[in-house]
């Protein structure tokens, strides 16, 4: 028996959350949920969009699946997201992509795995509001030490990049490679230019390959990964990257798959592990149940991995791998034209896939 925290999330979130957890369930793996509200409809009642309550359910349980939430754009309450991955120190972004036969993709090799550092860079949450004290105080601070000129009404953020977290992403990404069979290792990085920050991030990720000789390790500047990323995808294997270019990169990256809707994720500690779609909250579509299931359903996958259910994992895949083969139930977004009749609905779905494991 398996306790997990469950966290519907908002938007479109507590649908797809349901269709994952009834596929769990369907899979014979013993679980008992305990559902935790956060988001937007909680920050509402509550005057905070992710309660202790919430952190201390994922403590407590090691844990969770959460459905998407959103984040609201340039005001309002910082992402939920990010929080939870710098409480909990969930400082591995895994996303794995690739291509399925019968999805909308104009490749079909691509098998990638995304390892992206959570926990800095220009998500670390260090910023400073146009005209504030520390604003000031950090552009006089710049002008004295540097002589370079900031302008006056500049918002700042600040990208930390340390030995300590750079160490362990790849070491995390060279423990996942050799556990799962994986031959190459990309660092992604803009060292080219900042030499302090992202310069760091490629002279330890070198200094970690070392320890690894029996996986290829290689690194890549972060605008020419992107063009061979959308020219020869199946040339890569896995990639390491920053915290900003790793959110830019696993969505380019969904996009040579045939879009969010098959991009799992995970967010991973030494103690505890989220588990959810890399899609957002799509709250426009909140309550039409056509949305696609399968990132969310995916990423409960990689939770039974996570959980050591290895056969219960393997029987999963091949139900959804069965069912976009077929390309008869699926959502509008995997039909040749979104506007097709015959789309399937988010629940319907999620039943697809439970009958080819009955």
């Amino acid at each position: 028996m398996h306790k997990i925290t469950l966290i519907p999330g908002d938007g479109v979130g507590p649908e797809i959350t349901e269709a994952a957890r009834r596929v769990l369930e369907a899979t014979g793996v013993s679980f008992t949920w305990d559902i935790q509200d956060a988001g937007e409809d909680v920050f509402r009642k509550e005057g905070n969009p992710l309660p202790d309550r919430v952190l201390e359910s994922i403590k407590k349980n090691k844990v969770a699946l959460k459905g998407p939430i959103t984040t609201p754009v340039g005001s309002g309450f910082r992402s939920v997201n990010v929080l939870l991955r710098q409480s909990l120190d969930l400082y591995c972004c895994l996303r794995p992509c690739k291509t399925y036969k019968g999805a909308r993709s104009r490749f079909d090799n691509v098998d990638l795995v995304i390892v992206r550092e959570n926990t800095e860079d220009l998500y670390a949450g260090i910023e400073y509001q146009k005209e504030s004290e520390g604003a000031k105080t950090l552009i006089e601070f710049i002008g004295n030490t540097t002589g370079k000129r900031v302008r006056q009404d500049s918002g700042i953020s600040i990208k930390p990049i340390s030995v300590y977290a750079t160490e362990r992403i790849m070491r995390f990404a060279f423990e996942y490679a050799r556990k799962n069979k994986r031959k190459k290792v990309t660092a992604v990085h803009k060292a080219n230019i900042m030499k302090y920050s992202d310069g760091l991030f490629l002279e330890t990720a070198r200094n970690v390959a070392q320890k690894y000789p029996d996986i290829e390790f290689e690194d890549k500047i972060i605008d020419n990964m992107c063009m061979q990323l959308v020219q020869k995808p199946e040339i890569y294997d896995m990639l390491v990257l920053p915290n900003l270019y790793g959110d830019v990169v696993s969505d380019l990256a969904a996009g040579l798959i045939g879009g969010l809707g098959l991009a799992p994720g995970a967010n991973i500690g030494d103690e505890f592990a989220v588990f959810e779609a890399t899609h957002g909250s799509a709250p426009k579509y909140k309550g039409l149940n056509k949305i696609n299931p399968m990132a969310m359903i995916l990423s409960g996958g990689l939770m039974l991995r996570h959980l050591g259910e290895m056969e219960a994992a393997v029987r999963l895949d091949d139900a959804i791998v069965s069912v976009i083969k077929e390309g008869k139930i699926v959502t509008y977004d995997m039909k040749p034209s979104p506007d097709d009749p015959t789309a399937a609905s988010t629940s319907e779905v999620a039943d697809a896939i439970i009958s080819r494991m009955i």
